[in-house]
């Protein structure tokens, strides 16, 4: 008892003196909501049986915790009450009324809708430059750093997209430069072994060496006008004639 009167207290901190009112509002506190759904929801089953006896009237009572679980009353039956309602509200004369408010309430929505649809139409026409007429200084002013902040905002979009552009190609050449370059040092490389291994393949290439030029010296050179028969007597079968070839 002690425990449900410190309860109490705490979950009406605005009592002052006596039974004050409650704040109808969604208690932050487990607890102090477990103890106030358990006392409201035995409060409410006393009064609907109360109901059903004073009034000799048919009670259907059903109440599902935060927790899911299911408590319910009736003097009857729960289910057959509930057909009994179906029933009773698919018949009731009432129907015409709520279809005629439910179109009242659809016809003031789509007239809602189709406001914003033209308010919103102006002020795309507005942004384009387009029926201006119905505009004051104020509004004209308005619409101005609408459309400049718009056009910034824009061109900065745009930049950045085009820095993004020139960098993703300039690194694409570099790649396929690199690429390039990779080529080329490969072929003169194969070109470089395919010519070593012709130089190994020619014959006597490892005893081949160059003959270092001679300096030109004229006496080792003999003058045919100059040439005399001292002590030989060559006749010209001795000496067959030369042939230039």
């Amino acid at each position: 008892m002690e425990f449900q009167s410190d309860q109490s207290r705490e979950m009406s901190p605005q009592r002052k003196n006596g039974r004050g009112k409650i704040a109808i509002k969604r208690i932050e506190n487990t607890t102090n909501r477990q103890v106030t759904f358990c006392k409201r929801r035995n409060g409410l089953l006393k009064k609907a049986y109360e109901l059903s006896v004073l009034c000799d009237a048919e009670v259907a009572l059903i109440v599902f915790s935060s927790r899911g679980r299911l408590y319910e009353y009736s003097n009857n039956s729960v289910k057959a009450t509930i057909e009994r309602y179906k029933k009773a509200s698919s018949d009731s004369p009432n129907n015409g009324s709520i279809s005629e408010a439910n179109t009242q309430f659809y016809q003031q929505e789509a007239s809602k809708l189709r406001a914003q649809i033209n308010n919103l139409q102006n002020q795309n026409r507005n942004m384009l430059g387009e029926s201006l007429g119905g505009l004051n200084l104020r509004d004209l002013k308005n619409l101005e750093s609408k459309v400049e902040r718009g056009i910034s905002r824009i061109r900065s979009k745009k930049n950045e997209l085009l820095f993004a552009e020139i960098e993703y190609m300039q690194k694409r050449q570099e790649i396929e430069l690199h690429h390039n370059n990779q080529y080329l040092r490969a072929k003169i490389a194969e070109t470089e072994r395919a010519h070593q291994q012709n130089m190994n393949l020619m014959p006597g290439s490892s005893n081949f060496n160059l003959v270092q030029p001679q300096p030109f010296d004229a006496r080792n050179y003999l003058q045919i006008n100059g040439l005399q028969s001292n002590d030989h007597d060559y006749t010209v079968q001795d000496h067959p004639p030369l042939q230039l070839v």
